[in-house]
């Protein structure tokens, strides 16, 4: 992969797909900043892998959904290395219930971790990217986002969400030099999908035509490309990366 820019910020990287990313980047020669809400030594861990790969790389830890600290921590990064040329919004939780049963404050809560934190980081990554017409940024969405699922009404209308909005935040921010771009993963092994049981993980099997789960690493990869200068013509997509799940 070719990067024209120098640095990265990938929200939620301190495991799970978010870490996975954020080695793939390191291993391009990107500068690599590692965010974390809470997970400092998880993080920490994620650093010295990357470091002792000869990568490069730096932790800093806030709360996305915390608009101050957001655009606080975009200020550090930009004054340490003067600039800021790629984002991956990463971060997202869960809290899955069944519409009847969820709370407006279990919709909310799901919303602002994942819709709202997406939203800071694309429109602080415009603000600093502007001044050099230079950046790309890539929104982790979710297939759930494209087919809804049942107990994820919060989950589905975040991602969903997060399609439309990079959409709009492309068209806004092409003349300026800027790329957005979002992914949407299907089922990929982690710590998440190591806990289902084999019947249910077959059963999600049957349904995908490459008949395994993804890797995080091909989730990485991905990101990675629509980083790059090799995507430098494409903007406001979403990629798929779910073996045939939803074509």
């Amino acid at each position: 992969m070719k990067f024209t820019g120098n640095n990265v910020l990938v929200t939620g990287s301190s495991r799970g797909i978010g870490s996975e990313i954020a080695k793939t980047l390191a291993s391009f020669g990107l500068k690599v900043w590692i965010n974390y809400r809470s997970r400092e030594a998880e993080a920490k861990a994620v650093l010295d892998e990357i470091l002792s790969n000869g990568g490069k790389g730096d932790i800093i830890g806030f709360d996305v959904t915390n608009e101050k600290d957001f655009i606080s921590a975009i200020k550090h990064i930009v004054s340490s290395d003067g600039s800021l040329s790629y984002l991956v919004n990463n971060a997202g939780i869960t809290n899955d219930k069944l519409a009847m049963r969820m709370r407006v404050e279990d919709f909310m809560s799901v919303i602002d971790a994942n819709l709202k934190s997406t939203f800071i980081g694309c429109r602080e990554a415009i603000k600093v990217m502007s001044k050099k017409r230079f950046g790309s940024v890539v929104n982790i969405a979710s297939i759930v986002g494209e087919t809804g699922n049942v107990g994820q009404t919060n989950y589905s209308a975040s991602k969903g969400g997060i399609i439309a909005m990079t959409k709009s935040f492309a068209m806004e921010s092409a003349p300026r030099g800027i790329r957005f771009n979002s992914i949407t993963p299907g089922f990929i092994a982690t710590e998440m999908t190591d806990t289902l049981k084999d019947g249910i993980k077959d059963g999600f099997i049957t349904k995908i035509p490459l008949k395994r789960f993804g890797e995080a690493k091909e989730v990485a990869e991905a990101v990675a490309f629509l980083l790059s200068d090799y995507s430098s013509y494409i903007t406001g997509e979403t990629l798929k990366v779910n073996g045939g799940m939803l074509m």
